[in-house]
C-alpha cells in the first residue's frame, strides 16, 4: 500500500470512531443507563455513580485494586532490592 491508501484508511477509521461515539451518546440519552466510574489518584479513589449499587461495586473493586497495587509494589521492592 502506498501513503495515499494509508491516509484514506486512517481517515475512514477516524470518521467511523466519531460516528460510533455519537451513536453511543444517543443511546445513553434515550435509554436509562446505570453505571459509574472511579478515578484513583495515589491510594485515594474518587468514585461516582448513578445508583448505590454501582457505587458499592466500584468501591469494592477500587479497594481490591489498591490492595493489589500495594502488594505488587512491596514484592517488587523485595525482588529488586
Amino acid at each position: 500500500m502506498d501513503q495515499a491508501a494509508f491516509n484514506i484508511v486512517g481517515s475512514i477509521l477516524v470518521f467511523a470512531g466519531f460516528v460510533i461515539a455519537f451513536i453511543a451518546v444517543l443511546i445513553m440519552v434515550l435509554m436509562s443507563v446505570r453505571g459509574g466510574g472511579a478515578v484513583i489518584i495515589g491510594p485515594f479513589p474518587i468514585i461516582f455513580g448513578t445508583d448505590k449499587e454501582s457505587v458499592r461495586i466500584l468501591l469494592l473493586l477500587s479497594i481490591a485494586l489498591i490492595v493489589l497495587i500495594l502488594i505488587v509494589m512491596a514484592l517488587s521492592y523485595y525482588v529488586f532490592k
